[in-house]
C-alpha cells in the first residue's frame, strides 16, 4: 500500500542482485533501512521510506526475478508497471545497472519501456569498486554507445559504489535539484 501523501517519490529498481538495497542504505545513511540479502529477489513489495520529511525513496522489487513462478512473476510485473505508470507522486525512476557487465538485454528493454512510456528516469551504475577506474569508464562508455544506437541523447547517469560511498552526493544533489524545480514550479 502506497502512502496517501503528495510528497515526491523517487523509485529505485534494477535486476536481481544489482546492489539496490546497499545503494538505498548508503543514500539514506542507514545500513538497516533496506534489507540486504545474498539471495537475489527478496523485495516483493513496494517499500516507501520518508527522507527528511520531504520526499520518499521507493524500493521496488527487481525485474528479472530469480526463482519465481510464472504467476508470481506476472503479479510482480503488473504491480511494478502499475506503480510506475499510475503513481502521480512518482517524479523519477532510478534504474540500477551493474557496471561490471556489458549492456544486458533485460536492462535495455526496461530502459526503453520507460522512455516509450514517457517516464522520467536516470541510470545508476552500481558496484564501481569492483573494477578499476579505467574499466568502469570503458564499461559506462560501452553502455552509452549501446543506448545511443536508439536514443537521441543519454539519460542522466551516475556511477556509484555503496562500499566506498561513491556517487552518494551526486545522486542526492540530483534529487534535491528536482525537488527544488517542483517547489518553484
Amino acid at each position: 500500500m502506497c502512502p496517501n501523501d503528495t510528497k515526491p517519490e523517487y523509485a529505485f529498481i534494477g535486476r536481481s542482485n544489482v546492489g539496490k538495497s546497499s545503494l538505498i542504505n548508503m543514500l539514506a545513511n542507514n545500513k538497516k533501512l533496506a534489507k540486504t540479502s545474498a539471495t537475489p529477489g527478496k523485495t516483493l513489495l513496494i517499500n516507501h521510506f520518508i527522507i527528511n520529511k520531504e520526499w520518499y525513496l521507493v524500493d521496488l522489487p527487481g525485474y528479472g526475478f530469480a526463482k519465481r513462478s510464472k504467476k508470481e512473476i506476472a503479479r510482480l510485473d503488473q504491480m511494478i508497471r502499475g506503480y510506475i505508470l499510475g503513481r502521480e507522486q512518482l517524479v523519477n525512476v532510478f534504474v540500477l545497472v551493474d557496471v561490471r557487465h556489458e549492456p544486458q538485454a533485460i536492462d535495455l528493454e526496461f530502459i526503453n519501456w520507460l522512455g516509450l512510456s514517457s517516464v522520467p528516469f536516470a541510470i545508476i551504475f552500481t558496484k564501481a569498486d569492483k573494477l578499476t577506474g579505467a574499466k568502469v569508464r570503458a564499461n559506462v562508455e560501452a553502455y552509452k554507445r549501446k543506448l545511443l544506437e536508439t536514443w537521441e541523447e543519454m539519460p542522466p547517469y551516475f556511477v556509484t559504489s555503496s562500499e566506498k560511498r561513491e556517487g552518494r552526493d551526486d545522486v542526492l544533489s540530483y534529487i534535491e535539484q528536482i525537488n527544488n524545480e517542483l517547489k518553484n514550479g
